[in-house]
């Protein structure tokens, strides 16, 4: 303690406030290690919470260009997956030239190693996920369920109006349904992932009460960070935007949400934190 104080006369005694300024020096010093301790908290937040285990079965719903599905294989070493996209084989190559690449990369993976099993379905409506009698349904590889985690990112249904009010009803219509086709997916302690952008008008949507009508509870949420997901690319709905006139999704302020049953007595598997730095990994978004 003797040595800390004498560190901090010398530096007043060499700076600015010196003689008779050192009285205002002291709480300057103070605010400036202040500053110092909430700048290192910062990097310590930022430290990516990962939703998912390499171990779990996953079901991804809305998937792009399927660049989010090849970073969970590579990067994760997810090895169990099921990514789905809205779109045919046609519209999604017409849209997203670049989910060729990613697509033969997943589906190559699933060739050569017996331990990989992944599976990638098109024409998947997220709210008839598993609907018997119906192709929109995604068939055999969702309707057996047992997902560990079930994950939507960034759902919207697209340019459907301009009109804000009607936008926010047909997103929320859409998230209902979402959950209620999900729910019946899980296996025992699953949950549902939902990223969705931060501000209006994606706060108007109200995600947590919608959640909450369907019979599930928010079991924490945190701030998205998309380079924890190398090689992810957001993509726009309507498809790719040429020059620089697009905004990119990935550097826009988003939220993850962990939605469980509410009749479920634990939490489940556990999202795993990224270390970094000095391997501190505390995350203080994450709320309950």
């Amino acid at each position: 303690m003797g040595k800390s104080k004498k560190q901090k006369h010398n530096r007043l005694s060499h700076g600015p406030y010196d003689k008779h300024h050192t009285k205002k020096g002291a709480p300057h010093l103070k605010n400036e290690a202040k500053a110092s301790s909430q700048s290192q908290k910062r990097n310590v937040h930022q430290s990516p919470t990962i939703p998912f285990a390499p171990s779990d079965r996953i079901l991804l719903i809305g998937e792009g260009d399927f660049s989010f599905a090849h970073t969970l294989y590579s990067h994760h070493e997810c090895h169990s997956l099921v990514a789905t996209c809205y779109d045919s084989a046609s519209q999604l190559t017409e849209k997203y030239p670049q989910s060729a690449t990613f697509i033969q990369d997943l589906e190559n993976a699933a060739g050569e190693d017996e331990d990989v099993d992944i599976v990638i379905v098109y024409q998947v409506d997220a709210t008839k996920l598993g609907k018997a009698g119906s192709s929109a349904g995604g068939g055999k590889a969702i309707k057996k369920g047992g997902f560990d985690r079930v994950i939507f990112n960034f759902p919207h249904v697209g340019g459907v109006t301009k009109d804000v009010n009607r936008q926010v009803r047909h997103n929320q219509e859409l998230l209902v349904n979402f959950f209620k086709a999900s729910i019946p997916l899980l296996a025992p302690n699953g949950t549902i992932v939902v990223t969705v952008f931060e501000g209006e008008p994606y706060s108007l949507w109200n995600i947590r009460d919608l959640a909450r009508h369907v019979g599930l509870k928010v079991g924490r949420s945190f701030k998205f960070q998309a380079d924890a997901y190398p090689g992810y690319k957001h993509a726009r709905t309507l498809g790719n935007i040429t020059g620089d006139g697009g905004w990119k999704g990935e550097d826009r302020d988003a939220r993850t949400y962990i939605f469980e049953r509410k009749d479920d007595g634990t939490t489940g598997t556990q999202p795993v934190k990224r270390k970094k730095g000095n391997g501190t990994s505390s995350d203080s978004d994450e709320d309950g």
